[in-house]
C-alpha cells in the first residue's frame, strides 16, 4: 500500500472540513446527541514513535499533523480535570494473536519507538498498554472509564480505521457515547479514513473536528 500525506499542517483544517462536510446527512441523524466535556474522556490511541518517526517503517505521513490538535485536546481536559488516557499498542508473544500473523511485526515495550511520543505529556493522564486493535480488550480501560463516571468518550490516534474505529466500535458496544475526531485522528490513506468516518457515522459514533470538543 502506498501511504500518503494527506494531512499537513497547511492542508489538515480545509481537507477535514470537506471530510466533515461529506458526510453531513449521517451528522443531521444523530443531531441529538451532544457533546458534555464534563461527562467525557479523552482516548489518544497508539500515537507512539512507532508510527511518528519518519525512519520507522511504520511511519504514518500524516500523523505529525495531528500533534497540535492533540496538544489543545489534552491541555483542555487537564485544564478542565477531565480524565485523559493515552494507550500504547504492546504486544508478547503470548498476547500477540492473530496481529503476528496479520503484520507479520509486533511492538515490544522495551523498543525505544513503543513510548508515546515526547509532543503528547503522558503526565496529565494515565497510559494503558493493550494488546490488540480494540483498547477495551483485556485492558482496565472500561474500569477506568466507569470509576469515573464517564458517559462519552472522544476518539483521537491513529490508526483511524484500525485502533481508532475499532475502539470507536466497541465503546459504542459498551454503552458509551462516542466522538471521533476527523482532524484528530490519521491513517496511511485518505481512502481509509474516510472509510472509516463513513462507517462510524453511520452506525457507531459522531463525527466532529477537534475544535468542536470544548
Amino acid at each position: 500500500m502506498k501511504r500518503e500525506q494527506y494531512f499537513t499542517s497547511e492542508t489538515i483544517r480545509e481537507k477535514s472540513r470537506v471530510m466533515l462536510d461529506r458526510l453531513a446527512s449521517l451528522r443531521a441523524r444523530h443531531a441529538n446527541i451532544t457533546f458534555d466535556l464534563n461527562r467525557s474522556a479523552l482516548l489518544v490511541l497508539d500515537m507512539q514513535e512507532y508510527f511518528l518517526r519518519p525512519e520507522s517503517h511504520a511511519f504514518i505521513p500524516s500523523a505529525p499533523a495531528i500533534l497540535p490538535n492533540l496538544q489543545s485536546l489534552i491541555a483542555n481536559y487537564h485544564s478542565a480535570n477531565r480524565p485523559i488516557i493515552f494507550t500504547r499498542h504492546l504486544n508478547t508473544d503470548a498476547d500477540a494473536g492473530m496481529m503476528s500473523r496479520w503484520w507479520r511485526d509486533e511492538i515490544r515495550a522495551e523498543a525505544p519507538d513503543s513510548v508515546v511520543s515526547p509532543a503528547l505529556d503522558v503526565s496529565m493522564g494515565i497510559v494503558i498498554d493493550k494488546p490488540q486493535y480494540d483498547a477495551f480488550y483485556k485492558t482496565t480501560l472500561d474500569k477506568t472509564l466507569r470509576d469515573k463516571d464517564v458517559e462519552q468518550v472522544v476518539i483521537t490516534g491513529v490508526h483511524a480505521h484500525l485502533c481508532c474505529e475499532t475502539t470507536a466500535r466497541s465503546a459504542f458496544v459498551c454503552g458509551f457515547e462516542v466522538f471521533f475526531c476527523v482532524d484528530g485522528t490519521a491513517t496511511y490513506t485518505e481512502e481509509l479514513h474516510r472509510a472509516s468516518l463513513l462507517n462510524l457515522a453511520h452506525g457507531f459514533a459522531a463525527p466532529v473536528l477537534c475544535e468542536e470538543i470544548t
